[in-house]
């Protein structure tokens, strides 16, 4: 039987720009600090997804904070980084035919086009990229790089091989627990990667409509000046 593709249902919330009102949610926009174009200086989310992060804040004991990578992410900074990881992982696996890089590329990565738009989680405003760290700001023991092209990336990887790293084993647990406890979802290749309200999220819960389409912004001196819904 096939899957159905949620309705999209927009509630028209606000993207709006985190923050720094909590002493344990620290930022580290790492497009931006890679200085890919149109990326943006500041971590943007939908109205509710930033009160669910608070409240998964307050599940996290106290001496761990929550590390921010990315959140609502520019339709050409999606396009750049498809691109980016396609050379990748044709350079990772020679072998590999057009289609079949095309296909490992999605794995990481969503497809950018406009027909694709609302299936692409970043693009709105329901998506986070996140890691846990101690109290200063600094990244802990998750067992990968942010973004890394690797089978350790999925998210219940150690779950099979504890042994192999079990502080990160134990940190993704915890990651996991408090970020699903108060309604996000995680997208399995990816052990950073939550979602909220949009498609991606509604597939994963079986719900029929998706509450946050994709946003078109404009960006200006690496900042959201103005946004629409699509």
């Amino acid at each position: 039987m096939r899957e159905l593709t949620p309705a999209i249902r927009e509630n028209g919330e606000s993207l709006i720009q985190i923050g720094e009102e909590h002493s344990r949610i620290f930022f580290e926009p790492i497009y931006y600090h890679q200085k890919i174009p149109n990326s943006l200086q500041a971590i943007y989310l939908r109205q509710s997804a930033y009160e669910k992060l608070t409240q998964a804040l307050l599940l996290l004991p106290k001496n761990y904070s929550f590390i921010l990578y990315d959140g609502y992410r520019p339709s050409e900074v999606q396009q750049y980084l498809f691109a980016n990881f396609s050379k990748q992982i044709a350079q990772l696996f020679p072998h590999f035919t057009e289609q079949e890089v095309v296909r490992e590329t999605r794995k990481y990565v969503a497809f950018p086009s406009a027909d694709h738009a609302h299936f692409t989680p970043h693009l709105t405003g329901g998506a986070i990229d996140l890691t846990l760290g101690d109290l200063s700001g600094n990244a802990l023991n998750l067992g990968t790089a942010f973004d890394e092209i690797s089978e350790k990336s999925a998210t219940r990887y150690f779950e099979q091989y504890p042994e192999e790293n079990w502080e990160a084993c134990v940190h993704r647990r915890l990651l996991y627990n408090c970020m699903t406890l108060v309604g996000f979802t995680n997208y399995s290749e990816e052990w950073w990667h939550y979602d909220i309200n949009n498609i991606s999220w509604a597939r994963r819960i079986g719900a029929h409509e998706a509450s946050y389409g994709a946003v078109k912004a404009v960006i200006q001196d690496n900042k959201v000046k103005e946004f629409r819904f699509l």
